[in-house]
Protein backbone atom coordinates (compact mmCIF):
# COMPACT_ATOMS: atom_id res chain seq x y z
CA UNK A 1 0.00 0.00 0.00
CA UNK A 2 2.83 2.40 0.84
CA UNK A 3 4.44 1.80 -2.57
CA UNK A 4 1.15 2.41 -4.38
CA UNK A 5 0.68 5.76 -2.60
CA UNK A 6 4.01 7.22 -3.62
CA UNK A 7 4.32 5.55 -7.03
CA UNK A 8 2.47 8.34 -8.95
CA UNK A 9 5.01 10.88 -7.67
CA UNK A 10 8.01 8.90 -8.88
CA UNK A 11 7.78 10.00 -12.49
CA UNK A 12 11.02 9.74 -14.41
CA UNK A 13 12.92 13.05 -14.38
CA UNK A 14 10.36 14.97 -12.28
CA UNK A 15 11.66 14.36 -8.76
CA UNK A 16 13.10 17.60 -7.26
CA UNK A 17 16.79 17.30 -6.40
CA UNK A 18 18.14 19.49 -3.58
CA UNK A 19 21.85 20.35 -3.81
CA UNK A 20 23.92 23.13 -2.29
CA UNK A 21 25.69 25.03 -3.71
CA UNK A 22 24.37 25.19 -7.27
CA UNK A 23 27.53 26.88 -8.59
CA UNK A 24 31.21 26.06 -8.03
CA UNK A 25 33.90 28.72 -8.47
CA UNK A 26 37.57 27.74 -8.46
CA UNK A 27 40.35 30.34 -8.23
CA UNK A 28 43.70 29.52 -9.80
CA UNK A 29 45.72 31.55 -7.25
CA UNK A 30 43.95 30.02 -4.23
CA UNK A 31 44.61 26.32 -3.74
CA UNK A 32 42.03 26.09 -0.95
CA UNK A 33 39.31 26.62 -3.57
CA UNK A 34 40.55 23.77 -5.76
CA UNK A 35 38.54 21.45 -3.50
CA UNK A 36 34.79 22.05 -3.37
CA UNK A 37 32.02 20.19 -1.55
CA UNK A 38 28.51 19.55 -2.84
CA UNK A 39 25.85 18.58 -0.31
CA UNK A 40 22.99 16.40 -1.54
CA UNK A 41 19.86 16.39 0.64
CA UNK A 42 17.28 13.61 0.72
CA UNK A 43 14.04 14.85 2.35
CA UNK A 44 12.04 11.86 1.15
CA UNK A 45 10.83 8.80 3.03
CA UNK A 46 12.81 6.42 0.82
CA UNK A 47 16.52 6.01 0.10
CA UNK A 48 18.09 7.46 -3.04
CA UNK A 49 21.12 6.47 -5.02
CA UNK A 50 23.02 9.16 -6.91
CA UNK A 51 25.48 9.49 -9.75
CA UNK A 52 27.65 12.50 -10.67
CA UNK A 53 28.34 13.20 -14.36
CA UNK A 54 30.51 15.94 -15.88
CA UNK A 55 30.93 17.52 -19.31
CA UNK A 56 34.74 17.51 -18.89
CA UNK A 57 35.67 14.62 -16.57
CA UNK A 58 39.38 14.94 -17.38
CA UNK A 59 39.54 18.29 -15.52
CA UNK A 60 37.96 17.13 -12.27
CA UNK A 61 38.24 14.36 -9.72
CA UNK A 62 35.01 13.40 -7.96
CA UNK A 63 35.34 11.46 -4.73
CA UNK A 64 32.52 8.89 -4.53
CA UNK A 65 30.86 9.82 -7.81
CA UNK A 66 28.19 7.22 -7.05
CA UNK A 67 26.55 6.39 -3.77
CA UNK A 68 23.37 6.35 -1.71
CA UNK A 69 21.57 8.73 0.65
CA UNK A 70 19.39 7.45 3.47
CA UNK A 71 15.92 8.97 4.01
CA UNK A 72 15.95 12.33 5.81
CA UNK A 73 19.75 12.53 5.52
CA UNK A 74 22.39 14.26 3.46
CA UNK A 75 25.76 13.37 1.96
CA UNK A 76 28.81 15.41 0.95
CA UNK A 77 30.40 14.97 -2.49
CA UNK A 78 33.98 16.23 -2.84
CA UNK A 79 35.03 17.68 -6.21
CA UNK A 80 38.66 18.61 -6.97
CA UNK A 81 39.89 20.68 -9.90
CA UNK A 82 43.03 18.91 -11.10
CA UNK A 83 43.87 20.80 -14.30
CA UNK A 84 44.34 24.47 -13.47
CA UNK A 85 45.67 26.31 -16.50
CA UNK A 86 45.16 29.76 -18.02
CA UNK A 87 43.42 28.41 -21.12
CA UNK A 88 40.55 27.22 -18.92
CA UNK A 89 39.89 30.62 -17.29
CA UNK A 90 36.26 31.61 -17.70
CA UNK A 91 35.25 28.28 -19.25
CA UNK A 92 31.92 27.06 -17.85
CA UNK A 93 31.70 23.34 -17.15
CA UNK A 94 28.63 21.49 -15.96
CA UNK A 95 28.05 18.70 -13.48
CA UNK A 96 24.83 16.71 -13.55
CA UNK A 97 23.64 15.00 -10.39
CA UNK A 98 21.18 12.20 -11.14
CA UNK A 99 19.15 10.46 -8.44
CA UNK A 100 17.06 7.32 -8.57
CA UNK A 101 15.42 4.87 -6.25
CA UNK A 102 17.72 2.08 -5.11
CA UNK A 103 15.52 -0.60 -6.63
CA UNK A 104 15.32 1.12 -10.04
CA UNK A 105 17.70 2.17 -12.80
CA UNK A 106 15.79 5.07 -14.34
CA UNK A 107 16.69 8.58 -13.17
CA UNK A 108 13.89 10.08 -11.10
CA UNK A 109 15.45 13.54 -10.98
CA UNK A 110 18.50 15.55 -11.97
CA UNK A 111 20.20 18.82 -11.09
CA UNK A 112 22.89 20.71 -13.01
CA UNK A 113 25.73 22.50 -11.21
CA UNK A 114 27.89 25.08 -12.99
CA UNK A 115 31.66 25.08 -12.41
CA UNK A 116 33.96 27.94 -13.44
CA UNK A 117 37.72 28.49 -13.10
CA UNK A 118 38.78 32.10 -12.53
CA UNK A 119 42.32 33.51 -12.32
CA UNK A 120 42.03 35.41 -9.03
CA UNK A 121 39.51 36.15 -6.31
CA UNK A 122 40.75 39.75 -6.12
CA UNK A 123 40.25 40.26 -9.83
CA UNK A 124 36.75 38.81 -9.54
CA UNK A 125 35.93 41.26 -6.75
CA UNK A 126 37.22 44.16 -8.86
CA UNK A 127 35.11 43.01 -11.80
CA UNK A 128 32.02 42.89 -9.58
CA UNK A 129 32.68 46.43 -8.35
CA UNK A 130 33.16 47.66 -11.92
CA UNK A 131 29.98 45.89 -13.00
CA UNK A 132 28.04 47.50 -10.16
CA UNK A 133 29.40 50.90 -11.20
CA UNK A 134 28.34 50.31 -14.80
CA UNK A 135 24.86 49.24 -13.68
CA UNK A 136 24.49 52.43 -11.63
CA UNK A 137 25.59 54.52 -14.61
CA UNK A 138 23.10 52.77 -16.89
CA UNK A 139 20.35 53.28 -14.33
CA UNK A 140 21.15 57.00 -14.13
CA UNK A 141 21.04 57.26 -17.93
CA UNK A 142 17.76 55.35 -18.02
CA UNK A 143 16.13 57.65 -15.45
CA UNK A 144 17.33 60.76 -17.33
CA UNK A 145 16.03 59.34 -20.61
CA UNK A 146 12.61 58.66 -19.10
CA UNK A 147 12.42 62.14 -17.59
CA UNK A 148 13.30 63.86 -20.88
CA UNK A 149 10.57 61.95 -22.70
CA UNK A 150 8.05 62.95 -19.97
CA UNK A 151 6.55 59.50 -19.78
CA UNK A 152 3.38 59.40 -17.67
CA UNK A 153 4.31 56.09 -16.11
CA UNK A 154 6.31 56.23 -12.91
CA UNK A 155 9.08 53.65 -12.95
CA UNK A 156 11.23 53.12 -9.93
CA UNK A 157 14.75 52.06 -10.80
CA UNK A 158 16.29 49.58 -8.44
CA UNK A 159 20.02 49.88 -7.89
CA UNK A 160 20.27 46.38 -6.51
CA UNK A 161 18.62 43.83 -4.23
CA UNK A 162 16.64 45.10 -1.25
CA UNK A 163 17.96 44.92 2.29
CA UNK A 164 15.41 42.23 3.08
CA UNK A 165 16.68 40.10 0.20
CA UNK A 166 20.29 40.50 1.30
CA UNK A 167 19.40 39.72 4.92
CA UNK A 168 17.42 36.64 3.88
CA UNK A 169 20.34 35.41 1.80
CA UNK A 170 22.77 35.85 4.70
CA UNK A 171 20.44 33.96 7.05
CA UNK A 172 20.08 31.06 4.58
CA UNK A 173 23.86 30.82 4.04
CA UNK A 174 24.45 30.90 7.80
CA UNK A 175 21.86 28.14 8.28
CA UNK A 176 23.58 25.93 5.70
CA UNK A 177 26.96 26.44 7.40
CA UNK A 178 25.68 25.37 10.82
CA UNK A 179 26.23 21.72 11.81
CA UNK A 180 23.55 19.10 11.25
CA UNK A 181 21.75 17.32 14.09
CA UNK A 182 23.77 14.33 15.20
CA UNK A 183 27.16 15.91 14.48
CA UNK A 184 28.89 15.15 17.77
CA UNK A 185 32.29 16.51 16.74
CA UNK A 186 31.09 20.08 16.30
CA UNK A 187 31.99 22.75 18.88
CA UNK A 188 28.85 24.73 18.08
CA UNK A 189 26.18 24.65 20.84
CA UNK A 190 23.52 21.98 20.38
CA UNK A 191 20.66 24.47 20.07
CA UNK A 192 22.29 25.80 16.88
CA UNK A 193 22.33 22.37 15.22
CA UNK A 194 19.76 22.22 12.42
CA UNK A 195 17.87 19.29 10.99
CA UNK A 196 18.19 18.18 7.36
CA UNK A 197 14.72 19.55 6.57
CA UNK A 198 15.62 22.96 7.99
CA UNK A 199 18.77 23.10 5.84
CA UNK A 200 16.73 21.90 2.89
CA UNK A 201 14.33 24.83 3.27
CA UNK A 202 17.27 27.24 3.54
CA UNK A 203 18.85 25.83 0.35
CA UNK A 204 15.54 26.08 -1.50
CA UNK A 205 14.94 29.68 -0.42
CA UNK A 206 18.51 30.66 -1.35
CA UNK A 207 18.19 29.06 -4.78
CA UNK A 208 14.80 30.75 -5.34
CA UNK A 209 16.18 34.15 -4.23
CA UNK A 210 19.12 33.80 -6.65
CA UNK A 211 16.77 33.00 -9.55
CA UNK A 212 14.50 35.98 -8.78
CA UNK A 213 17.50 38.34 -8.51
CA UNK A 214 18.77 37.28 -11.94
CA UNK A 215 15.32 37.75 -13.49
CA UNK A 216 15.01 41.25 -12.01
CA UNK A 217 18.48 42.43 -13.04
CA UNK A 218 18.30 45.63 -15.14
CA UNK A 219 19.11 45.71 -18.86
CA UNK A 220 21.55 48.48 -19.90
CA UNK A 221 20.04 51.24 -22.02
CA UNK A 222 22.95 51.22 -24.45
CA UNK A 223 22.37 47.54 -25.11
CA UNK A 224 18.80 48.35 -26.15
CA UNK A 225 19.86 51.16 -28.47
CA UNK A 226 22.50 48.99 -30.13
CA UNK A 227 19.97 46.20 -30.59
CA UNK A 228 17.49 48.58 -32.17
CA UNK A 229 20.16 49.92 -34.52
CA UNK A 230 21.11 46.41 -35.62
CA UNK A 231 17.48 45.52 -36.32
CA UNK A 232 16.91 48.71 -38.31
Amino acid sequence: MQQQKRQPELVEGNLPVFVFPTELIFYADDQSTHKQVLTLYNPYEFALKFKVLCTTPNKYAVVDATGAVKPQCCVDIVIRHRDVRASYFGVIDKFRLQVSEQSQRKALGKKEIIATLLPSAKEQQQQKEEEEKRIKEHLAESVFFEQTLCQPENRTASSGPSLLTVFLGIVCIAALMLPTLGDLESLVPLYLHLSVNQKLVAAYVLDLKSSVTKLNSPVPLRGRNEELQERS
